[in-house]
């Protein structure tokens, strides 16, 4: 779609200078051992004054008409139907292609925590939505260059150092840790580049510069503020008016600024805060101005995909918008995304309800992977639900999945013939073709991944009925077909971040954290397996159903089985009637 011409009203108000490359950094980020060049900086979306546009904004379609073309080719000669993306800017999906498809690269950034505390579910969910999208665009074949920030000097960091009487910036390092020990719990991939704010102070004044110069700030008493009044565009994220907005949820409205939604690009130094040398004095950045300064640094004035919670539409990224198009006027985001937030227990997550949840709380009931796989199973721009129940339902799934591909594992190693997964039979084949194709179609379609995980039943059944079945059995080729299955599956986990390291390791963790839950150890357990063994021998059926569903009360399963009984996690009894209850 054609972009509308610069409109004569937003050029009276910007003069600017031809906008600088992005200077040389001094590599401070993690993983940046080799210096990269980039073509372009920060997010802007203003239409207008917006040279990049991205494509169709028509949703993508099942028809298989061949009037048009809706599949691409990726390098390895992959087809994938075409990739939708939901621009929170134009509120419509709209066809993602990068804007220089010849190169397939494509740069990335997303909000990183202010590291002052454990993170909590509602980061979780961020992070792995857009882990997910990292890893799909990599499997399509794009080149991503991913930013995600540490915001390490904040108020919200300088108050909880004062009260633990710690340096500030020592503080936000060990909660950068903590945070990393999470993201790897999850399986969330490390970016490629993860600046820090204290480290990028040179690149954050030379933008503050910029914006001064271009008319669009003003210094107040060592202060730096930005004027709304000069970007006419200023609401258009979030779908405000300048007149309703107000002014940044984490600044206090101060009676020096020319309008009461301006908001600060620098702050003069206070007593025992840490600062830096600028041209107003000592001070330390704001809080909106570290994403524009260093996702220029790293991608340039053009960026792919800029990502984030919804909480941030307004103010971070609208200010974001307003003060990258200041510092260049040919700023631009091609994409915002933005993912749902957590309601706890059907309540908003909210540290004044007592509802907060730290993704350190849940791993010690949960998984790591099972909270993966929760959040995973709701669309990323819908509100999710979290409570327990829902944890012991991931869990369950999860279990379920672990083991039949640990029982085909076992089985394929240990024969002794070379099994290949090519030619399988056709009822394989043909469920092989479905998974690919729900595949293809759901992640395409801006991200479906609920749809993906129930697009592995099917196939999870014809695994489970090729193990144990006594007509699974005798299927044509049945090591051919679990060979196959296994394999796409494996590829389907991957890309979902669910794939374990073992089978058999995650497994026994999930038996661990469900005794966590059930306040019992394993000999314990045992201890009631042979007590009911005991009865069942002596015809005490009624005892022996009473101890099955005691342990039932508490989310484990007894199995039986020709070689004895074993157990394994469940979901609790309450929940199971809960769930099959009439609605």
């Amino acid at each position: 779609m054609a972009l509308a011409p610069a409109s004569a009203s937003l050029n009276r108000f910007f003069s600017f200078s031809p906008c600088r490359a992005p200077q040389t950094l001094i590599s401070l980020a993690t993983r940046s051992t080799t210096p990269r060049h980039f073509s372009s900086p920060f997010p802007f979306p203003f239409r207008p004054l917006c040279r990049c546009s991205t494509s169709s904004s028509s949703p993508p379609t099942t028809s298989t008409s061949t009037s048009t073309s809706t599949t691409t080719t990726t390098t390895n000669g992959n087809f994938f139907k075409e990739l939708y993306l939901y621009n929170t800017m134009t509120k419509s999906k709209e066809l993602f292609e990068p804007r220089d498809p010849t190169s397939k690269a494509v740069g990335m950034y997303v909000c990183g925590v202010t590291p002052y505390d454990f993170s909590h579910i509602g980061h979780a969910r961020a992070y792995v939505t857009f882990d997910v999208l990292f890893r799909y665009l990599q499997y399509r074949g794009y080149n991503v260059s991913y930013v995600r920030n540490f915001t390490d000097i904040d108020d919200k960091i300088i108050a909880r150092a004062k009260e633990l009487s710690e340096d500030p910036l020592d503080l936000s390092a060990r909660f950068c840790h903590e945070f990393h020990f999470d993201m790897s719990a999850l399986q969330c991939l490390p970016p490629t580049y993860e600046p820090r704010v204290s480290d990028h102070i040179t690149q954050i004044i030379d933008m503050i510069n910029k914006i001064i110069e271009n008319d669009c700030a003003y210094v107040v008493d060592g202060d730096v503020y930005y004027s709304v009044n000069k970007f006419p565009a200023y609401g258009q994220l979030s779908g405000r008016s300048l007149e309703d907005n107000r002014a940044g949820e984490r600044v206090a409205v101060d009676q020096r600024k020319r309008n009461p939604a301006d908001f600060a690009l620098w702050k003069a130094a206070k007593e025992g805060e840490p600062s830096w040398e600028s041209p107003w004095g000592q001070g330390r950045p704001g809080w909106h101005i570290e994403c524009s300064a260093m996702s220029y640094a790293y991608l340039g004035h053009i960026v792919d995909i800029h990502g984030g919670g919804q909480d941030l539409i307004f103010p971070h990224h609208e200010n974001e918008i307003a003060q990258s198009c200041a510092a260049c006027r040919e700023s631009c985001v091609r994409f915002w995304v933005h993912n749902g937030f957590v309601n706890v227990d059907k309540e908003k997550m909210s540290k004044s309800l007592k509802n907060f949840t730290t993704i350190r709380r849940v791993m010690e009931l949960y998984h790591a992977l099972a909270l993966r796989f929760f959040l995973l199973g709701t669309h990323y721009r819908t509100t999710i639900s979290y409570s327990n129940e829902q944890l012991d339902t991931a869990s369950d799934r999860l279990f379920y999945i672990y083991q039949t591909l640990h029982e085909c594992e076992e089985l394929l190693s240990a024969e002794k013939r070379s099994i290949t997964e090519e030619f399988p039979p056709p009822k394989t084949s043909e469920c092989l073709i479905k998974l690919n194709k729900e595949l293809n179609y759901c992640m395409s379609d801006d991200l479906h991944t609920a749809m993906v995980l129930a697009a592995l039943s099917d196939p999870l059944k014809l695994m489970n009925d090729l193990l144990h079945t006594r007509k699974g059995k005798r299927e044509e080729r049945r090591l051919e077909s679990l060979c196959a299955l296994e394999k796409q599956l494996r590829v389907v986990l991957g890309l979902l971040g669910l794939m374990p390291a073992s089978y058999s390791e995650v497994l026994q963790e999930l038996r661990e954290k469900a005794l966590v839950r059930a306040g019992l150890t394993e000999a314990q357990v045992l201890e009631k397996i042979e007590e009911r063994t005991s009865a069942r021998k002596q015809k005490q059926y009624e005892r022996s159903d009473e101890i099955r569903r005691e342990l039932e009360v508490l989310g484990i399963a007894l199995m039986d089985n020709p070689n004895g009984t074993n157990w394994r996690p469940a979901i609790p009894l309450h929940i199971q009637e809960l769930q099959t209850a009439p609605s």
